[in-house]
């Protein structure tokens, strides 16, 4: 009897016992389950993350920090950058596509967010030294902040002037020129996107080692600055050298209707210089299509910009020079040539248009001058032009 209530008692702890271990094991697997569910979900948010973060940076690895030399500011998209400082050295190591790519880039927002005075680009097409450099050092004097210097030459050139000079320092990456070839277009097109990455720059004027400026910084200055439009020439000319060059291979995108022929020495607002250097439709086809007898510095900017954006020229240009002479290059002045009369002519004989108002002021730039015409140049210029001596 005792036994069997001892056995029957030792079964039901044995039950008990089971249960309990049931119990925990079943507890236990719910506690690992719950774990194991919240590991992948945090695995899960930890994979999106990261994703995102290299998704991220791969975009802005994308588009590279535009970077200058050493001895520049250094700026990218991570950095406080200030964009109203012009680099001290314009050297660097871009290839033209890449050029042309960055220097088409232009905000959309209207108001900088710093101080910004606009500015007046001079840029040189030049072999070499720029023989009048003194004339233009007057011109430039007291001035500064209100322009830039740029200057193309040979690649083989190398010189540079005293460091106190406006021209020192101011070579961009430059690649040999042919008169009447595509690579004098490369030229002005490279000077223009080089110019233009700098934003403060407004206005840009293309000039030779040639050029003479006929009036103060201060007129010119105002008078590009205020200008509505800009100035480059184009016009149809009916005659063998005008229409006579044009290539019926350029069509159907460039028709005879649109050819024109204009003075390879423009002004060109910051607009108009971005829609020149953006251009990849007629560009490719002029450098085909158009060789000698056809001149692309001729015909290619007053034909493109006729089509795409004619509104925005005065089809005129403020560069004055003399082709009575006929011939393939107008006439060269020389130091006997240089007198008060022969200037004020160019000055104030012509009668055109400005802001829709009658004006006698069309000419700001003149050429060809000699480099002997310097001296004489030099002793007027204070006095007739108003500059600083």
């Amino acid at each position: 009897m005792v036994v069997n209530e001892i056995s029957q008692r030792i079964r039901g702890e044995i039950r008990d016992g089971k249960f309990q271990v049931a119990t925990t094991i079943i507890f236990s697997l719910s506690i690992a389950f719950s774990v194991l569910v919240l590991g992948m979900i945090i695995n899960d948010h930890f994979k999106r993350f990261v994703l995102y973060e290299d998704l991220s940076l791969s975009a802005l690895n994308a588009f590279p920090p535009l970077t200058f030399p050493s001895s520049s500011p250094q700026c990218s998209c991570m950095q406080r950058c200030n964009l109203s400082h012009t680099p001290d050295t314009l050297w660097h190591s871009m290839s033209d596509e890449e050029l042309m790519w960055r220097a088409s880039m232009d905000p959309r927002i209207a108001e900088p967010p710093f101080n910004r005075t606009p500015k007046i680009a001079f840029m040189f097409l030049t072999r070499g030294r720029l023989p009048l450099a003194p004339l233009w050092e007057m011109f430039f004097k007291g001035n500064e902040g209100l322009f830039s210097v740029y200057l193309h030459t040979s690649p083989e050139f190398s010189d540079e002037p005293p460091e106190s000079s406006v021209f020192y320092k101011r070579r961009i990456p430059s690649k040999l020129v042919q008169w009447g070839k595509a690579s004098m277009i490369d030229a002005e097109r490279r000077l223009l996107a080089n110019a233009l990455l700098d934003f403060t720059n407004e206005r840009f004027i293309l000039l030779s080692e040639s050029c003479i400026p006929i009036f103060n910084f201060s007129t010119i200055y105002t008078y590009l600055i205020n200008s509505n439009q800009s100035f480059l020439s184009a016009f149809d000319d009916p005659r063998r050298i005008g229409r006579g060059r044009y290539n019926k291979r350029m069509g159907p995108t460039i028709t005879l209707r649109d050819w024109r022929k204009g003075s390879q020495w423009f002004e060109a607002h910051r607009k108009l210089a971005l829609a020149i250097i953006s251009d990849v439709d007629y560009y490719p086809i002029f450098r085909n299509y158009c060789v000698p007898p056809c001149y692309m510095d001729e015909h290619y900017f007053p034909t493109m910009v006729t089509k795409v954006c004619s509104n925005l020229t005065s089809n005129r240009t403020v560069t004055w020079t003399d082709w009575s002479g006929g011939g393939s290059h107008p006439t060269m002045f020389r130091a006997n040539d240089v007198s008060e009369e022969f200037l004020n002519m160019v000055r104030f004989r012509f009668n055109c248009t400005y802001n829709g108002e009658f004006s006698s002021v069309c000419h700001l730039f003149a050429r060809k001058f000699h480099p002997n015409t310097l001296q004489p140049l030099l002793r007027i210029a204070p006095k007739l032009l108003g500059f600083n001596s």
